[in-house]
C-alpha cells in the first residue's frame, strides 16, 4: 500500500520495508501527543473530534458522531463532498483541541465533518487504486494545459477515496480562465474535478525535497506557517546577497533566514552607527566589518584602507565618546589589545621510540639487487687480482 503522507503513492522509503507504520503514514509534518500519558479529571467528556491526515502535509478535523475507538494511524472513511475519502488518524484526545484553536476553528461548527467508519478492505483497494492514478492524470492534465495555452503549471494531482473527485493544485503568476480545462479533463477522466491554485512555497512542501543544507525541507517536515522573507534578513546577518545561494528549491529566499533574525538584530543594537569615523592624531578610520557574536569591529585609516585594525566593541564606544568630549586619541594601535599565542609543544622521542612518520619515508631499492651487485663487484676485483 501507498504512503499517505508522502507526495508519491509509491511510498516515502523511510525503511527498507517501506513505511515504519502499517497504516501507511510515515512521520511528516506529524505531532507529538504530550498529553497522550495524562489522565483526564475524573467526570471529565473526552473530546469527541480527531484531526485526519490526507495526502502529503494535508489535514483536517472531523467529528467522531459514532464514538469509535480511535487511534493514531487507525485508516478511516470519512464524510466528503460527495461520496467518502479515506485519510489516517493523525491525533486524537485533547490535544486536538489545542489544534483547533491555534487554526481558529470553532469547535461547535457546523463545517466540521463526520467520520464514517473504519476502512474496509474494499476501501483501502480503492484508495490504492485511486493513488496510483494520479501521476499518470497529472502528466495528462499538463498536456491538455499545454494544448490550451494556458500559463499554469499543474504540480500535484490527489484523488479522493472513493475515485469520485479529482484535486489538482497548481500554480500561476496571474489569473487563468480553466473552465476549458475542467471540460477536458472532466471528459477524459469521467471524475468530479476541483482546481484549487497553491502558492510557490505550498507547491514546496507538498513535492519535498532535500535542502542546500543537506537535510529534508523544513516546509515538508515541521513548517506549517510561511511567513515572508525579505532581502534585509540577509543583510542583518551580513550575508552575500547572492540569489543562488538565498533561494530555496521554491525560487523565494529561504525560510531558514528568519531563524536566527532575531538573535541578530539584538546584538546589532550593541554597535556603533557604521557611518560614525573615528577622530584619531594620525587621522580619520572608517568602519570596514564587524564579527557580531565576538564584539569585533575592523577599521582602517582613510591613508592606509588596506591595513585593517581589529578593536574590541567596548574600546571603539570608548573612543566615540572622547571624540564627542573634543578629544582625540594618538592612534588606534594603542587600543588593540595584544593577543598571546599559545605555541602548542612538538612530538618529544623521550623514550627513544621510532619517529612517527618513519614509514612515510620513501621506499629504498630492493635488497636482493643490491647483494646481487655486491657479489658481482667482489668476484671482479679477485679476478683483476689473479690477473
Amino acid at each position: 500500500m501507498g504512503c499517505s503522507g508522502c507526495s508519491s503513492s509509491r511510498g516515502c522509503g523511510t525503511s527498507s520495508n517501506g513505511c515504519k507504520n502499517k497504516s501507511g503514514s510515515c512521520n511528516k509534518l506529524n505531532v507529538v501527543d504530550w498529553l497522550s500519558d495524562i489522565e483526564l479529571p475524573h467526570g471529565h467528556v473526552a473530546f469527541d473530534c480527531v484531526e485526519i491526515r490526507f495526502k502529503n502535509s494535508r489535514k483536517e478535523f472531523y467529528r467522531n458522531t459514532e464514538a469509535l475507538a480511535l487511534n493514531i494511524g487507525d485508516v478511516v472513511a470519512v464524510e466528503a463532498s460527495p461520496g467518502h475519502d479515506i485519510g489516517t488518524v493523525s491525533l486524537t484526545g485533547e490535544l486536538v483541541k489545542k489544534q483547533m484553536r491555534r487554526r481558529k476553528i470553532a469547535f461547535d461548527s457546523e463545517e466540521i465533518k463526520n467520520v464514517y467508519r473504519f476502512a474496509k478492505k474494499t476501501d483501502i483497494d480503492k484508495w490504492v487504486e485511486a493513488q496510483q492514478l494520479e501521476i499518470d492524470t497529472m502528466y495528462k492534465a499538463r498536456t491538455i494545459a499545454i494544448e490550451l495555452g494556458l500559463e499554469m503549471k499543474i504540480s500535484d494531482v490527489e484523488y479522493q477515496g472513493d475515485k469520485s473527485k479529482a484535486t489538482f493544485y497548481y500554480t500561476a503568476e496571474s489569473r487563468v480562465d480553466f473552465r476549458e480545462l475542467i471540460k477536458r479533463l472532466a471528459t477524459d477522466f469521467k471524475i468530479r474535478i476541483e482546481m484549487k491554485q497553491i502558492g510557490v512555497r505550498q507547491e514546496a512542501s507538498r513535492l519535498g525535497g532535500i535542502g542546500s543544507c543537506g537535510r529534508e525541507l523544513c516546509c515538508s517536515t515541521w513548517l506549517t506557517d510561511f511567513r515572508s522573507v525579505s532581502t534585509s534578513a540577509a543583510r542583518y546577518q551580513q550575508l552575500s546577497l547572492n540569489p543562488q545561494k538565498l533561494a530555496g528549491q521554491c525560487g523565494k529566499l529561504k525560510c531558514c533566514l528568519n531563524y536566527e533574525l532575531d538573535s541578530y538584530v539584538s546584538e546589532l543594537k550593541k554597535f556603533p552607527d557604521t557611518n560614525i569615523k573615528l577622530k584619531t592624531l594620525k587621522g580619520q578610520a572608517f568602519y570596514r566589518k564587524m564579527d557580531i557574536f565576538k564584539n569585533l569591529i575592523w577599521y582602517s585609516y582613510q591613508e592606509e584602507p588596506l591595513k585593517f585594525i581589529e578593536l574590541k566593541l567596548n574600546r571603539v564606544h570608548e573612543i566615540i565618546e572622547l571624540n564627542k568630549k573634543g578629544e582625540k586619541p594618538t592612534d588606534l594601535i594603542n587600543f588593540v589589545e595584544v593577543k598571546e599565542v599559545i605555541k602548542e609543544p612538538d612530538y618529544a622521542n623521550v623514550v627513544g621510540q621510532d619517529s612517527l612518520t618513519r614509514f612515510d619515508r620513501p621506499k629504498s631499492k630492493n635488497k636482493k639487487f643490491k647483494k646481487r651487485n655486491n657479489h658481482s663487484n667482489k668476484n671482479q676485483n679477485r679476478n683483476v687480482k689473479k690477473n
